[in-house]
């Protein structure tokens, strides 16, 4: 299973599939930003390293999301990559998975409902303001095929402008569709289809 979106261009800057000089300052930002949003949230000082850090991962991000084999996509604020970061994961419903999202806190309950015209109805939650102060506010959109959790999610650095791109993030969610290979029969290769 395989994720597609239409991300408005004008807005967003995919990460995924951007390898090299392409995109490479978008990258750098948007993970620079994850990880000193992680760093925050675990209480950590930043360190005089970090942006060698984010570097090498945003030049590794490109082929692990490859290998990933298009069950994540990546998007960034064009015009401030730093600001929002958006990511769109496929992963198979195990009993684990499974287990692991009964047991969210409370707070995490307090969705509603989000349609998708080829996902159908699934859920919105946003924490514009979550419980940890140091947690960054974030949207999350999760859609259960049955088979597999689809699942968009976008962090915000800055809780103030939280609420002006929340509405972006909604035409991403969307347009978010899973595309299906069929292996053909006698003819070697594989036809993807698109559910529009």
């Amino acid at each position: 299973m395989r994720l597609d979106a239409d991300a408005d261009p004008a807005r967003w800057i995919p990460v995924t599939g951007s390898l090299g000089w392409k995109g490479r300052r978008h990258r750098k930002a948007a993970i620079g930003m994850l990880l000193g949003q992680m760093n925050q949230a675990a209480g950590a000082t930043p360190r005089p390293g970090s942006g060698f850090a984010a570097w090498a991962m945003s030049q590794a991000a490109p082929l692990l999301m490859r290998k990933a084999d298009g069950r994540v996509l990546v998007w960034t604020w064009k015009a401030e990559p730093e600001l929002i970061v958006a990511m769109a994961t496929a992963q198979e419903l195990t009993p684990q998975l499974r287990t692991a999202r009964a047991m969210m806190p409370i707070e995490y309950d307090d969705t509603e409902e989000f349609r998708n015209p080829y996902l159908g109805v699934g859920e919105k939650l946003v924490m514009a303001m979550p419980p940890e102060p140091k947690t960054p506010p974030f949207v999350t959109y999760t859609w259960d095929t049955g088979t597999h959790l689809i699942t968009l999610q976008a962090v915000c650095a800055d809780k103030e402008r939280f609420g002006t791109v929340i509405g972006a993030v909604d035409e991403i969610a969307r347009t978010l569709r899973t595309v299906e290979d069929l292996t053909l029969g006698e003819t070697p290769g594989v036809l993807r289809i698109d559910p529009a």
